[in-house]
């Protein structure tokens, strides 16, 4: 195991506690690399008039008028306003659910949480659907192919694949011309 690595104990403790820090929160959120959704159970006698849900392209405020909002607070990144969306839908129990639908601006980063003072997930973790991937076109699949390689190099303080691909051509160069010296080079 690699130093700093966590036992598989502590990885568990770790995943534990971050379900439960948003098992805490007052919605539920879920996301893909292109959008984040948001859930904030309502009670069923309301009506969307009841609701103040107020996306801009750096924050979100929503909750039911005259109260304290369910969420508020800055978005870690931004959103496209006009293609996010909300909607209000009867849940099976009686209650109902406001739908909040955010549209990255940036389709190739995962948010670590919905507003920037909620508790954060290791994003590191995150396994996209294999199926969600496929669905990409092949230019921006490989892209997030190489982001998520990138990101797993970077925890194990390995190279990336550009830093990869640098070495591997400096020591093709340095193969081809033994003659010369690189002990005192520095790289960038």
């Amino acid at each position: 195991m690699a130093e700093n690595e966590p036992t598989p104990a502590e990885e568990a403790a770790a995943r534990a506690k971050e379900q439960a820090e948003q098992d805490a929160l007052p919605y539920k959120w879920q996301q893909t690399i292109g959008d984040v959704d948001i859930q904030i159970s309502v009670p069923g006698n309301l009506k969307g008039r009841d609701l103040v849900v107020d996306i801009k392209k750096n924050s979100i405020s929503a909750g039911i008028k005259g109260q304290e909002p369910v969420i508020k607070g800055d978005l870690p990144h931004a959103v496209k306003v006009d293609d996010s969306t909300w909607t209000l839908v009867p849940a099976p129990d009686g209650t109902k659910t406001i739908e909040i639908h955010l549209d990255k601006a940036n389709k190739l980063e995962w948010w670590p949480h919905v507003v920037t003072d909620a508790p954060k997930i290791d994003v590191t973790k995150i396994v996209p659907e294999n199926s969600k991937l496929s669905e990409l076109d092949g230019e921006t699949r490989g892209m997030v192919e190489k982001m998520m390689y990138d990101q797993r190099q970077k925890e194990l303080g390995k190279p990336s694949s550009d830093e990869q691909k640098k070495l591997d051509i400096l020591k093709k160069f340095q193969e081809q011309h033994p003659e010369m010296d690189f002990s005192n080079a520095k790289f960038n």
